[in-house]
């Protein structure tokens, strides 16, 4: 198994660029506005489709009792869910039960029109442990935001998986344990602030052609003889905070880009009713702790650009543990391969029938 410092030392020695994509990225130009989930929580069991987060191009996906499961049978696919809708700021928690095999990744994401980003995953040859990672307008050149964390039965069992945003921190949780704390003042201008759609799936990082980065991080090549790869997803559940620090009461029709800058206050919140304001200064207040948090232990990205930094850590519930390292990433070029899996259906649908005509 690769140790921490070692996946931190090969993510320092790429010189690949991850490559993130965007229908249209409103830093760079004037882009549609990002519709919203607004007022109301939005869940979806997966024991069938739900119209909240819908496949992508080219993904097979079958649901039971047990939820939604994302097959991957060959190299080339990567089964992605996304939704058409935008949180600015909010919750989002899944029960997960990740794909297990060397070089599977499965993964939780949310990420902005302008490529703030912020991610949970799971590597398929580590059966008890989880990871988190956040990304500013697709910050490249350090290798300091991942962070390593330890879940019993990992891959084994079924557990939730939490994400709450807001414009000061951003907390992420296992079972309602908080087990990592970003604050804003931590992340400085590369904190994600803009809003996010929601998307789910699971990819393949250990196949051929792949960066040897890439494929160590990922446990090694996927062995497909041992396919399919199954990841499953049940009960999503999805609360807009509208740009505050607590679920929405407005019925909220778009968030629209008010200038170039990438900031929260320069969102346009606009209502149903064609009322418009910048966010909310309520924003500014969030809480520090998440609704419905059991315990919490810090794990911190201390902003260092060393590959070997830690960060405290506190005993959880017995059926969950943190051990986390901060200070150290997946390889770019791991970025890359995860950014194309979650992609746009669009981009995705593309590149698979590239493959496909290529392979």
């Amino acid at each position: 198994m690769l140790s921490k410092t070692v996946v931190a030392a090969l993510a320092a020695a790429s010189v690949a660029s991850a490559q993130t994509f965007t229908d249209c990225n409103p830093l760079e130009k004037t882009c549609p506005s990002n519709p919203a989930f607004g007022k109301g929580k939005v869940s979806c069991s997966f024991s069938s489709a739900c119209d909240a987060i819908k496949p992508v191009s080219g993904t097979d996906v079958k649901y039971n009792s047990n939820g939604a499961v994302f097959a991957i049978k060959t190299v080339k696919q990567a089964p992605t869910f996304q939704s058409d809708k935008y949180i600015f700021f909010g919750h989002v928690d899944v029960e997960i039960k990740p794909a297990p095999g060397p070089g599977i990744v499965t993964s939780l994401v949310l990420q902005s029109a302008d490529l703030d980003e912020i991610d949970w995953e799971w590597v398929g040859f580590q059966p008890n442990q989880a990871q988190t990672n956040y990304f500013g307008r697709d910050t490249q050149g350090t290798f300091d935001r991942g962070a390593f964390h330890t879940v019993d039965g990992a891959l084994s069992t079924t557990h939730k998986y939490s994400i709450d945003w807001t414009s000061e921190r951003i907390q992420w949780l296992v079972d309602d344990n908080v087990v990592r704390t970003l604050t804003r003042a931590q992340a400085g201008t590369k904190y994600p602030q803009t809003p996010m759609q929601v998307k789910i799936g699971s990819w393949v990082a250990g196949q051929p052609g792949a960066p040897k980065g890439t494929v160590e991080w990922a446990g090694g090549m996927a062995d497909f003889s041992k396919a399919p790869f199954e990841a499953h997803y049940k009960n999503l559940n999805i609360v807009d905070y509208g740009g505050g620090s607590t679920a929405t009461t407005s019925e909220i029709k778009e968030y629209v880009y008010g200038d170039k800058s990438g900031s929260f206050q320069s969102i346009k919140v606009i209502k149903a009713d064609g009322d418009s304001s910048s966010s909310s200064s309520s924003s500014e207040k969030a809480s520090a702790t998440s609704s419905g948090a059991k315990s919490t232990s810090s794990a911190v990205s201390t902003g260092s650009r060393n590959a070997t930094t830690s960060a405290a850590s506190t005993t959880l519930a017995p059926s969950m543990t943190s051990a986390t390292t901060s200070g150290t990433a997946k390889p770019t070029s791991s970025n890359a391969a995860m950014h194309n899996a979650v992609a746009a259906g669009g981009v995705v649908a593309a590149v698979a029938g590239l493959l496909a005509q290529l392979l």
